[in-house]
């Protein structure tokens, strides 16, 4: 992305206020696809303002005139030829007429969500399509969900390197099979894309999930929001089963973004007093990453619902807590870490295994910018533990994002135990939060964006 850095300070340590979240983007991205699938018979309210989202609403409804990469790809696959991984023009012709294809290119750019979601769905769909993305898209594996989706029958290829985006996917399928097996340890939204799928198979779906399941929140919010539209299911130990059966007529309200809300707590655990209020939230949500209320409270912050929202607010308690697992919930895992460096807490950390394959690798982008406030973050089999022995927090510092939006803001709030620190590339919190410079300012943070 590499936008303008910008430099962030708090000289304000007692915070308050209110905070508009935009909607879910795990949420949103489930029900757009939904929404797609059923014609129109799901409709969807509270859409995320989040890059990701607006890229997948303008993929599924180009009529709503949303920006896309679209256009960027068709220019790209015409000027370039198979440097820096784009598309490849020759692998394009040998396939097929060249204009044809172009028309059918999908570039999703960063948005990872999207990237799994549309594989399945395009099995479904009329014709040919390209599926790609950005650079680091076509580092991040893919090759577990169309193994899968091949079983079933699916027609997808590789484009250029053997398990990774880009995707030639021909459609629809011709379904051989209803059974498939996939590992459960990897990603989530590979169980998700098979199953927002699974009521349009002809012959149903049975998805056998192998081993332990990361991120099993995550799952059970795909499955209560297909319940939510008519879509009837069963899950048996390690098996689901979803027979073929129409989406039926509903309306998905999408729920404020706990990932978002997770910023917010970590700001007030790092702030001297705190009382913030965001609306929207309830304590019986769908998203995993609502636990965040659950793990804050070891760090003082109390979460009561009530009003249409939910009130933090800051206690004095001691930290005592050294065990965090993330293994629900590894969006959060980024923030917690931060904070722990930031208050000095030698805390643990499990449960951290899908983070290396996320926008970055983000065990060792959290373990290079820590080490600027001589935090370090040692791995040891799958166990992480920060070292907090060095730590400096008499400096100023830049942090680099890694074109990684959880970077930018579960590092924001050190700004409230550092004199002044600097954030590259600013904007790319518009992935999943584009006013979130704008909600620090609110509370009283100083943001000034570079020249």
């Amino acid at each position: 992305m590499n936008s303008a850095s910008i430099k962030i300070s708090a000289s304000k340590k007692k915070l308050s206020g209110t905070i508009h979240l935009t909607g879910s983007k795990s949420e949103s991205n489930r029900a757009l696809i939904m929404q797609a699938l059923s014609k129109g018979a799901v409709a969807v309210k509270n859409v995320s303002e989040a890059a990701d989202t607006v890229t997948l609403l303008g993929i599924l409804q180009p009529d709503t005139k949303q920006e896309t990469e679209r256009g960027k790809l068709k220019t790209e696959a015409n000027e370039q030829g198979t440097e820096s991984g784009k598309l490849k023009t020759e692998t394009i012709e040998k396939n097929s007429n060249l204009k044809s294809q172009i028309s059918n290119l999908i570039n999703i750019g960063p948005a990872g969500t999207a990237m799994r979601f549309l594989t399945a769905y395009y099995t479904l769909q009329d014709g040919v399509v390209i599926l790609t993305g950005s650079a680091r898209m076509k580092q991040r594996p893919i090759g577990i969900l169309v193994d899968a989706l091949r079983k079933l029958g699916a027609e997808i290829e590789y484009t250029e390197k053997e398990g990774y985006p880009p995707l030639k996917i021909r459609g629809p399928l011709n379904q051989n099979s209803e059974k498939v097996s996939i590992k459960g340890d990897i990603s989530s939204q590979y169980i998700s894309s098979l199953l927002l799928a699974a009521p349009l198979l002809e012959k149903g779906l049975e998805l056998i999930i192998e081993g332990e399941l990361t991120s099993k929140p995550y799952v059970e919010m795909t499955l209560a929001m297909l319940s939510q539209a008519g879509i009837k299911y069963s899950w048996d130990e390690n098996t689901i089963r979803i027979p073929n059966q129409p989406y039926s007529k509903s309306t998905i309200s999408v729920e404020p973004d706990w990932s978002a809300a997770s910023y917010w707590y970590a700001i007030a655990a790092l702030a001297d007093e705190a009382e913030l209020f965001l609306p929207g939230l309830n304590g019986y949500s769908l998203q995993g990453d609502s636990k965040i209320t659950e793990i804050m409270a070891n760090f003082g912050i109390t979460s009561q619902f009530k009003d249409g929202g939910v009130f933090l607010k800051k206690e004095a308690k001691k930290l005592e807590r050294k065990i965090f697992d993330f293994k629900e919930c590894p969006d959060l895992a980024q923030t917690v870490i931060v904070v722990c460096a930031a208050l000095g807490h030698d805390a643990t950390f499990t449960g951290l295994e899908t983070l290396k394959i996320k926008e970055t690798d983000r065990v060792n982008a959290l373990q290079v910018e820590l080490a600027k406030i001589g935090v370090n973050l040692i791995e040891k089999n799958q166990t992480y533990k920060l070292d907090c022995s060095g730590r400096d927090l008499k400096k100023t510092i830049s942090i680099n994002t890694y074109d990684d939006h959880r970077m930018a803001m579960a590092f924001a709030p050190l700004a409230l135990v550092l004199n002044e620190m600097e954030i590259e590339d600013h904007l790319v919190v518009e992935k999943s939060y584009p006013h979130f410079w704008k909600d620090l300012e609110s509370i009283g943070y100083e943001v000034v964006v570079s020249d």
